[in-house]
């Protein structure tokens, strides 16, 4: 529970204060009054003020936000340095900026990642690289670095092999003959379902081959990494959208439970998801549904166009529209939590 919190406490934390920093720095850089740069929601935990800005960590590490001066421009007290004062480029660059940093996050996150710990590609034999405590192999005493040499008699002589015979196993005790530091081992364990991977699973995962690029080639990596997850996601939102289905969706309970079973796995397992989650967010926030980044960006296209501002109840009406949608995104994705929680999903 205590490695579970804090993970989602990293993960969280390190997101949206590269989200908010974005819109912080461009705001300051186009010449808008900040009043407070926040992470966090509900009472301030610590708060200083440099300069004309007050920064501040708050109780609910699920969000942040920028107290730009003049986002209501009803209320501008701060001039030709309000929010509504400024050209329409420079609020664009300001909205879009949260989302440009969490797709930037996770190409500096590869890049520290192939430059520190290297590129790792999966070893076809079957050994164990890496134990995740509390699953089946670890309760039966397996251990990193174990060879399987069989399955209930069968002999297995690569990874995929070893996979194939684990996963139409569910609730099946299997018997297991390892060779550890040239002796051998015999142990019995009882693969799990697991609704992620869709098969059953003891909680191993292969060993791999590491190899070091140069500053160049992890750059180059990085972006193509990038790019890939990009992609995919995409492609995973379309398949959502065109078959009208939320069971994927997964609220701050269903995160935190992910990033405390990867951070069972290693800071690296965990950079890596945070990266993941970082593109996520950066997409997600580019929705053009009012009340996220996406939807401000269509009302400033339209302003773009209109040559004026959209009228103030035409404002209000698309905000408390986007926000009764991200309201029923938000229950949704909770009861899919729930529901994952519950039935061990």
């Amino acid at each position: 529970m205590v490695l579970t919190i804090a993970a989602a406490v990293f993960v969280f934390g390190l997101l949206v204060l590269v989200h908010e920093l974005g819109h912080f720095i461009t705001a300051k850089l186009t010449g808008m009054r900040v009043d407070e740069f926040a992470i966090g929601f509900g009472p301030k935990l610590l708060s200083f003020t440099y300069g004309e800005t007050v920064y501040s960590l708050r109780a609910v590490p699920l969000g942040g936000f920028n107290d730009i001066a003049g986002m209501d421009p009803s209320t501008n007290e701060a001039g030709s340095r309000g929010y509504c004062e400024k050209p329409v480029l420079s609020r664009m660059i300001v909205i879009l900026a949260g989302s440009i940093m969490n797709f930037i996050l996770p190409v500096v996150i590869f890049f520290g990642i192939y430059l520190v710990a290297g590129v790792s590609t999966p070893n076809t034999e079957p050994v164990f690289g890496t134990v995740i405590a509390g699953k089946a192999a670890d309760q039966a005493g397996l251990k990193a670095g174990d060879r399987i040499i069989s399955l209930d008699g069968k002999e297995i002589s690569t990874w995929i092999e070893f996979v194939d015979n684990i996963k139409d196993n569910e609730g099946t005790a299997v018997t297991v003959v390892a060779e550890r530091n040239g002796e051998k081992i015999t142990a019995t364990m009882t693969p799990a379902y697991d609704s992620q991977a869709k098969r059953a699973m003891v909680g191993v995962m292969s060993s791999v081959d590491t190899r070091y690029p140069g500053v160049f080639e992890a750059v180059s990596l990085s972006l193509q990494k990038t790019g890939m997850i990009i992609a995919m996601m995409l492609d995973a939102l379309a398949q959502i959208i065109m078959k009208l289905s939320g069971a994927e969706l997964a609220g701050p309970i269903g995160v935190a439970q992910m990033a405390g079973q990867v951070a069972q796995m290693g800071f690296v397992p965990l950079l890596n998801f945070a990266a993941f989650l970082s593109l996520n967010l950066g997409i997600v926030n580019l929705f053009p549904i009012p009340a996220l980044d996406g939807g401000h960006f269509v009302t400033l296209c339209v302003e773009a166009v209109r040559g004026k501002p959209m009228s103030p109840k035409a404002l209000e009406y698309t905000q408390k529209v986007g926000i009764v949608l991200l309201i029923l995104l938000m229950v949704l994705a909770t009861k899919n939590d729930i529901v994952r929680v519950f039935t061990g999903g």
